[in-house]
């Protein structure tokens, strides 16, 4: 496998060297192009299936936040979120490894699917778009991408020549987190080079909460505290659920990326390199009791704690593109990625800057807690990949039609005291055909794809054996003989698992009339299990749980029909779209019931049970129906000099298991109400996200209530000189300061959203 990838690799650099040695310079103007991951010769919104588009301008006048903040108010997307850093993307119900997220088409090889603490690790500085694509399509762009993709498009590696210079600087500062960030922005030809700089700076403190929004679980006390120690921590509690602010919610990020490329009649070939580096603060943090004999567990073991991560992301990216324009081949693409990614999760002492009473308290304390042995180090999750493929185009003039070979090699480790899965490798190698023409009655796109991945893993346990010496037992008598000594002895199980997957999209479509186009959609995917539902084994304290793997686990297979309308004219849009997602072999995390878990407490209080108090959850499979629907309905009306559009969404979404139980973490319907005003440089926009309580509920989840999000943005631009613009954005989210949390997020209760904020940005553009 390996030699097969270093002949793709280094085919990739030869092709490239080649082109860069018979290269020539097009003298003549070259109109922007929009760059897509579409493997089919068209723009993502001319694709027969449901997809949003969100231009990178509107981000410069939006708050800096996550990747699934930026795209939870568009229909059928919403969010997994663990604090403001975190946010990665649910499409129509489906989350972790079954949404891909992409950069410039190619997966962003991060650790977002080894946690739900874990950030997807993409640059949304100075961007073209975002491309979310859902249902059948999302077989364009991904293996195992059952509910979509969601695709963050740049030009750091430029297809056509940079007609002219852009220079952007711009500044942000945002009051629920006193934060603020910088960023700066370079593009330019030089010499028949194309070059593109970018850099943003980051830091925001803790978010504040409206007051009362933290809910904690009932706390259970043992009748041997006393009415005395329950009074005090019940005064703690209520301290707690007080405060307007949620600790460790902190972020701090540096983004960093160049590229070069140089274009011609030939094609392009281009380099880039970008970095990024966060600290971000974990906002809760599950613990069990294992290790610890006072009778307070870890509650106070880790009271005065803070804990973080950090994060270092290395990618180097290869792409190019040789024209043959013959009878056969049109072009080649070509591309090859190395991605290094480091999180570090670690353990500090928080700093306190109390008066002199509170630090010798905190003296006392830090005396009695070095009794308690809490010697927690860092623990470190990494992913190394590479990834290479070619793109071979063979379309026609009355037809579209492309070849594409991938190979994907990915090591993935966690190593240190919080360890829950041994190291594991992936590897993968693709094989498809999509084909886009035009019918006599529909337009047709068709995509068939065969993926071959190995997966190599273990799982080790834990076995404790008890040894005592018989004849010393003898001589000293009984008292002795309880004094055993016991020792632990590790079995590990190696697995070398092959996973062969094939599907298919096919999606049809067809003018009604003028106004009003039908597009229907089928899709047979399969999605292999992942190597954390495979291997996983200890506890994830990221979600409070000691979650086991299952290396009997089989390939997902989701069946997918959609149908979509689409209606447009002059003043008036609107689109109605239905999905029904019947998925064999759904790969589900199920909690051990409250008695099971009293019994394993019981177990642990006798030294028998090794999942350290947290209650235990298993990967297991079966078969689930989803079935929704997303709707939106806008108007422009003539207003002074400018537009005023009013708009209304809605989706709704339906998740059970085949025996009528629900699916965990799915969260419930939205209304989506716009106002927007555009001038020709000024533009306003007020929206109000509505979202329901969701009381369908699975086995051992909580209701979650409803809440309504308001969000306002102003922005403004004045021309400085007659090359330079100045653009200031006032921006305020959350403006009826809602206690908000997210039904998907494991940790809902605990860190809710955040609350009011009010902000500005800047942009100098030159």
């Amino acid at each position: 496998m390996k030699s097969k990838f270093h002949v793709l690799a280094l085919s990739s650099i030869l092709i490239t060297q080649l082109i860069i040695a018979q290269k020539v310079f097009s003298a003549e103007e070259i109109e922007e192009v929009v760059v897509t991951a579409s493997f089919v010769d068209q723009n993502l919104s001319d694709l027969e299936n449901p997809v949003h588009i969100v231009d990178g301008e509107d981000l410069e006048t939006t708050a800096t936040t996550s990747l699934g903040e930026v795209i939870d108010s568009l229909t059928g997307v919403s969010i997994a979120d663990y604090g403001a850093a975190i946010g990665q993307p649910i499409i129509r119900g489906m989350s972790g490894s079954r949404v891909k997220v992409l950069n410039n088409g190619l997966v962003t090889r991060d650790v977002s699917i080894l946690g739900p603490d874990h950030m997807n690790e993409v640059d949304l500085n100075n961007i073209e778009q975002i491309e979310i694509v859902r249902g059948p399509a999302s077989l364009l762009y991904s293996n195992g991408a059952i509910g979509g993709i969601v695709n963050v498009v740049d030009t750091t590696i430029a297809q056509k020549d940079f007609t002219e210079q852009k220079l952007i600087i711009g500044a942000e500062s945002q009051s629920v987190n006193d934060g603020d960030s910088q960023n700066f922005h370079y593009q330019n030809n030089l010499g028949g080079i194309n070059l593109s700089v970018s850099f943003k700076d980051s830091e925001f403190g803790v978010y504040d909460v409206p007051n009362g929004a933290v809910v904690h679980e009932e706390e259970h006390h043992d009748d041997e505290h006393g009415e005395e120690e329950h009074e005090e921590e019940h005064h703690d509690d209520e301290h707690e659920e007080s405060l307007g602010y949620i600790a460790n919610s902190d972020l701090e990020s540096e983004a960093s990326r160049v590229g070069l490329s140089t274009t011609g009649d030939w094609g392009y070939v281009g380099l880039s390199f970008s970095n990024i580096e966060s600290l971000y603060g974990i906002p809760f943090h599950g613990e069990g009791h294992e290790g610890h004999g006072d009778e307070h567990g870890d509650e106070e073991e880790h009271e005065g704690e803070r804990i973080f991560s950090t994060t270092d992301s290395e990618r180097f990216d290869l792409k190019g593109s040789f024209n043959f324009n013959n009878s056969l081949i049109q072009s080649v693409d070509y591309y090859f990625r190395d991605s290094d990614y480091e999180l570090t999760e670690q353990h500090a002492e928080e700093e306190h800057h109390e008066d002199e009473h509170e630090d010798e308290h905190e003296d006392e304390h830090e005396d009695e807690h070095e009794g308690h042995g809490h010697e927690e180090g860092p623990t470190l999750f990494t992913n190394d990949a590479q990834e290479a493929g070619f793109i071979i185009d063979l379309s026609q003039n009355d037809f579209s039609q492309k070849l594409v070979v991938n190979i994907t090699e990915e090591d993935s480790a966690i190593i240190g005291h919080e360890a829950f899965m041994n190291p594991a490798e992936n590897e993968e190698t693709t094989f498809g055909y999509y084909l886009s023409t035009d019918l006599d009655l529909f337009h047709l796109d068709l995509g068939i794809r065969h993926d071959r991945i190995n997966k190599k893993g273990s799982i080790s346990t834990i076995h404790e054996e008890e040894h005592h010496d018989d004849d010393h037992d003898e001589e000293h008598g009984e008292e002795e003989h309880e004094d055993e000594h016991h020792e632990e002895e590790m079995e590990t199980d190696y697995f070398d698992m092959d996973h062969d997957t094939t599907s298919f999209a096919l999606s049809l479509g067809r003018d009604l009339s003028d106004e009003l186009h039908f597009s229907l959609g089928f899709a047979s995917l399969e999605r292999a299990p992942s190597v954390v539902e495979l291997f996983m084994n200890g506890p994830h304290l990221a979600t409070g749980k000691y979650e086991v793997g299952n290396t009997a686990l089989d390939s997902e297979k989701s069946n997918n029909i959609d149908l979509t309308l689409n209606y447009e004219n002059d003043t008036t849009y609107a689109y109605v779209s239905f999905y029904k997602n019947d998925v064999d072999n759904y790969i589900y995390l199920l909690d051990e019931t409250e008695e099971e878990h009293e019994e394993h407490d019981e177990e642990h209080e006798e030294g028998h049970d090794d999942h350290g108090g947290l209650t235990l959850a298993n990967y297991l499979q079966k078969d689930a129906e989803f079935e929704g629907f997303e709707f939106e309905i806008g108007k422009t009306f003539e207003l002074g000099s400018g537009e005023l559009l009013l708009s209304f969404g809605r989706d709704s979404i339906t998740a059970k298991f085949s025996d009528g139980t629900n699916i965990p973490r799915i969260n419930p319907a939205r209304n989506i109400y716009t106002i927007a005003y555009s001038e020709e440089d000024l533009n306003l926009k007020l929206s109000l996200k509505d979202v329901s309580q969701q009381s369908d509920v699975a086995i051992n989840e909580t209701v979650t209530g409803g809440y309504e999000m308001l969000d306002l943005r102003l922005a403004k631009t004045f021309d400085i000189g007659s090359e330079s613009q100045l653009s200031v954005a006032l921006f305020g989210n959350n403006l009826l300061d809602k206690a908000a949390r997210n039904h998907s997020s494991f940790v809902k209760n605990e860190v809710p959203l955040p609350g009011r904020n009010y902000g500005v940005k800047f942009n100098f553009k030159y």
